[in-house]
């Protein structure tokens, strides 16, 4: 199951980045390369969760209990964070890349949490998949800083932070881990 998690993480890592190293092949697809990506992120996804799940448990180290609750409170952040990339409020423009900062968040509350391989190789690969992300983007792109929005977006962005953490919860819960341990 190692092998498919790692594939997984493959293909996600190269149909986002193909964009990025490979402009001119990516452009002469046209509107069918969105398709393609599309379909192989949809992939990479279904072959990262059915190796993550089924993957043998090889414990690296032990986190102690509290990082369960730093976990969740860095989940918060970056649902957070992510949200501010999808509304209009105040905070639009503060960062550059509130979505794979998300990630990174994501990713490293994964690991202070999670001390078996598999969430290693997941998590710690996702972390260097956003860092490039950032980087590749950077490099090729200049950033205009959006002017902020309307103070009431940002109320809804708060809403929908408790509303996508009670859902992520909830998945959680349904995969068998329950995140809020006593």
């Amino acid at each position: 199951m190692f092998a498919i998690l790692v594939a997984g993480i493959a293909l996600w890592v190269a149909a986002h980045f193909f964009k990025r190293l490979a402009p001119d092949a990516r452009a002469n697809m046209g509107d069918k390369g969105k398709g393609i990506a599309a379909l192989a992120i949809i992939v990479s996804l279904v072959l990262i969760i059915t190796g993550y799940r089924g993957a043998e448990i090889v414990t690296v180290w032990n986190p102690p209990g509290f990082m369960v609750h730093i976990n969740n409170l860095l989940m918060l952040v970056a649902v957070f964070i992510y949200g501010m990339s999808a509304t209009t409020g105040t905070l639009r423009g503060k960062l550059r890349h509130p979505q794979l900062l998300a990630v990174k968040i994501w990713a490293v509350a994964h690991l202070l949490a999670n001390g078996d391989l598999a969430s290693i190789i997941l998590f710690g690969s996702m972390l260097l998949w956003a860092g490039g992300s950032v980087a590749l983007i950077n490099r090729a792109e200049e950033w205009n800083r959006p002017e902020p929005g309307d103070p009431s977006k940002n109320k809804l962005l708060v809403i929908i932070t408790i509303v996508m953490f009670a859902v992520i919860t909830a998945i959680h819960t349904w995969l068998g881990v329950w995140p809020f341990p006593g």
